[in-house]
């Protein structure tokens, strides 16, 4: 017998004991992740175009995860918000509907930012927003978003 036709067999073999292991022990049970820490999903939505359906889906989708995830002391969500999608939010254009949804999911406790680039860009203040916007924390909202990512946010982009 070759060496090679040992090893090959030294192989099959281990395969064979490992199958056999596995079979023997039976799948091991698989667990949800760990919780992050407060216990508290963390979740960040981002929303930078001008399509105002994007939007009120992106809002609609805020709403349901809360619910999914029982209820907003379950999750702590984080909207930012840049680019075209301020003049969006600008209270005196908003859509009616868009309104309603992004006032429900404030009171539940979802963290609204607008960039402050765009802001200037766009020579607006959080006075002309709607009610429920803060300033971003980082002037740049795409160094926001990766601030957040990196604090274990998990990103969604509707």
């Amino acid at each position: 017998m070759t060496m090679q036709s040992r090893f090959n067999r030294a192989v099959v073999g281990s395969l064979a004991l490992l199958a056999i292991g596995a079979f023997v022990v039976g799948p091991m049970p698989v667990q949800a992740a760990d919780a992050p820490a407060g216990g508290k999903v963390k979740v960040l939505y981002h929303v930078d175009g001008k399509d105002p359906e994007v939007a009120k889906y992106a809002l609609a989708l805020i709403n349901k995860h809360i619910e999914a995830e029982g209820g907003p002391d379950k999750i702590d969500i984080e909207l930012v918000v840049h680019g075209p999608a301020l003049e969006l939010f600008e209270k005196d254009k908003m859509d009616a509907e868009m309104a309603k949804r992004f006032e429900q999911i404030i009171e539940k406790g979802v963290k609204a930012e607008m960039c402050q680039v765009s802001m200037k860009l766009y020579n607006k203040t959080l006075d002309n927003l709607v009610k429920g916007f803060v300033a971003t924390l980082h002037p740049v909202a795409v160094k926001r978003i990766a601030d957040l990512q990196q604090q274990g946010y998990i990103y969604i982009k509707p």
